[in-house]
């Protein structure tokens, strides 16, 4: 922690639990468990909030001045990363607490200072209970090479994802798996692979250059955290052409924006034959995913789109025919290892007539509005045929 900023110090006056300190206030997480509160938001003008099944609720409390902020904020931070945060406009770092390994954003604002703290289990769920609608995760775990890409928006489980599925990689093969990450998140123990963890800004200075240095470093599994500039998309491209598993993430919502993003952060003159050729020979999956709030409201439930990356889409890939992608997830769906596709509307679909969640969510998470009325028309329709 950085030098006389103490986590101990009870500095924030709460209505019902009294003086609080950053360490108790981090410890909620461990209470409540990290499926239900996954983050603490720290801002200047309002009280300290969590988000908790999805939602923020604000804790009952006094509005968080500049020094109280300074006060809750810096004993998080090592004396490195305060002295980087000083210098900058913010700063990633990782913290741990007990069994929680919380991933910290520091930034500065208008307002004042600002922290967005991410709570993880050390526990590292089985891949069982991510919440895939099919056995494609078993399929990726036998995978020897290629590209597997976990994509969603902030918050939507993707680095829960990876790690249950390296995890698994971790528990049945004796493979070298490193890691590239910003900052560290899941702890990964040394079951029959072993596992080396970096983190940007401590270990390697940039995604592309510890890509350069993990080459030469003898690894069957790759992860690299973020897929975020053209050098990095690059690096990582070329790490998977070369006979590496590598996982990354995007932010985006679905299979086809993916590989568009992908394309569209080569110049336009680069987005050629070569370029298409390249990511339809290394993709192997893209699981696009959301966590949606389960129907009793006691946490949220995965849903995705998965796309196998299999011959007839990468010769859409290779074709630059993107926007068919999505009639491959609609009809290679058959549980076997060169389908198990599933477009979002069709889990989402699924979760709805399990009883898991409201369809009223399932409506307001979905891509594609009418695609997903169509699942429903068409499920109702199955269930009025006589058996």
């Amino acid at each position: 922690m950085a030098e006389g900023y103490p986590r101990e110090s009870k500095v924030y006056q709460s209505e019902r639990h009294g003086m609080l300190s950053i360490l108790d206030m981090l410890n909620y997480f461990e209470e409540k468990g990290t499926k239900r509160v996954t983050d603490l938001h720290i801002k200047v003008g309002i009280p300290p909030l969590y988000r908790m099944d999805g939602s923020l609720v604000r804790l009952k409390g006094p509005p968080v001045t500049p020094e109280l902020a300074e006060k809750l904020i810096y004993p998080m931070l090592s004396d490195r990363c305060l002295e980087r945060f000083r210098s900058g406009y913010h700063v990633d770092c990782s913290h741990r607490l007990g069994s929680i390994q919380f991933r910290i954003n520091v930034f500065k604002e208008n307002d004042g200072i600002c922290a967005a703290i991410r709570g993880l289990s050390l526990n590292i769920p089985p891949v069982e209970e991510i919440g895939f609608p099919n056995e494609v995760w078993s399929d990726i775990v036998d995978q020897r090479n290629g590209l597997v890409l976990v994509t969603g928006v902030a918050g939507s489980g993707k680095s829960t994802t990876i790690a249950s599925l390296i995890d698994r990689i971790n528990e049945e093969y004796a493979h070298r798996i490193i890691t590239l990450e910003d900052p560290i998140e899941y702890i990964y123990q040394q079951k029959r692979s072993a596992i080396s963890q970096r983190e940007l800004g401590k270990d390697v200075d940039s995604f592309a250059n510890g890509l350069r240095a993990v080459l030469r470093e003898d690894p069957n599994v790759i992860l690299v955290g973020e897929m975020r500039d053209l050098e990095t998309i690059t690096m990582t491209l070329m790490a998977a052409e070369t006979g590496h598993l590598v996982f990354s993430t995007l932010h985006t919502r679905d299979a086809a924006g993916t590989i568009n993003r992908i394309l569209d952060f080569f110049p336009e003159g680069r987005q050629s034959d070569v370029v298409r050729s390249q990511l339809s020979l290394g993709l192997r999956y893209i699981i696009c995913q959301k966590l949606i709030p389960r129907k009793d409201r006691k946490g949220r439930v995965a849903a995705m789109e998965i796309l196998n990356n299999n011959q007839a889409c990468a010769n859409l890939i290779r074709a630059g025919k993107i926007e068919q992608i999505y009639s491959q997830l609609q009809t290679r769906t058959r549980d076997r290892s060169d389908e198990r596709m599933i477009t979002a509307e069709k889990h989402l679909n699924r979760l709805v007539e399990e009883g898991t969640i409201e369809e009223s969510d399932a409506l307001r998470w979905a891509n594609s509005l009418k695609d997903f009325i169509m699942e429903r028309e068409h499920g109702r329709d199955s269930d009025d045929k006589p058996d």
